[in-house]
């Protein structure tokens, strides 16, 4: 495994203005670094899909999503006890399950809850459309940015599955321990920054409204069509 160099910045104001000018900003480090021709990059709906339309569209590469949720405690559904992603792959924070007494009922009910939205997800961004292909590829996995990792890891674990060549993580900001230990899980990853104090993902853009389902299905059309000219 290994960790690509990352910048460590202490802002005063928003590194980026929203998450297009932050794939942009990412996309030149990531220029620098991929020489593979085999490239797809794969983004972490909603967010992360703005940035990885300028990622794909920098490298010349294939864009499709990959979902993950967030397992949310029950009562502080902000606070992430585990994540879901396509296939079926789930990750568990078991010092969040113990500490908040989440019985394993409770835990299968919201995995089923949210498998049912990954499924539903699949069909409304895609349009009927089957997922491009990994094995043998080159994929960078992207977002807005990482906070804790879980999504992320969930993410990770799930395409190792489906063979590809290598697994690069690529994120516009980060922390620097999340950046640091996520190294252990792919085989390298790109913090574009890390803000020192790291308060969170959010704070770092000047503009960062939800995308919206129509926004997503939108850039995947854009990015097929520029691809096929």
């Amino acid at each position: 495994m290994s960790a690509a160099p990352w910048v460590r910045t202490t802002p005063d104001k928003p590194l980026f203005h929203d998450r297009r000018e932050a794939g942009r900003i990412l996309a030149r480090r990531l220029k620098t670094l991929v020489a593979d021709s085999n490239v797809i990059v794969l983004a972490l709906p909603r967010g992360g899909v703005p940035v990885g339309f300028e990622v794909a569209h920098a490298l010349h590469a294939d864009l499709d999503v990959f979902i993950v949720r967030k397992l949310g405690v029950p009562g502080h559904e902000e606070l992430a006890m585990g994540a879901l992603a396509s296939g079926g792959v789930r990750v568990l924070n078991h010092a969040i399950v113990q500490q908040f007494e989440i019985s394993p009922a409770v835990i299968d009910y919201l995995t089923a809850r949210e498998q049912r939205e990954i499924e539903r997800r699949e069909v409304l961004y895609r349009e009927g459309r089957p997922p491009l292909p990994i094995e043998q590829r080159m994929v960078i996995v992207v977002d807005d940015g990482l906070a804790t990792g879980a999504t992320m890891l969930a993410a990770a674990r799930a395409l190792r599955k489906r063979r590809p060549k290598q697994i690069m993580v690529a994120v516009p900001v980060a922390s620097r321990e999340s950046c640091e230990d996520f190294g252990r899980h792919v085989d390298q990853i790109v913090c574009a920054a890390t803000p020192e104090p790291f308060y969170a993902v959010g704070a770092c853009y000047e503009d960062f409204s939800q995308i919206t389902d129509a926004e997503v299905r939108e850039l995947l059309e854009r990015s097929a069509r520029e691809r096929v000219t």
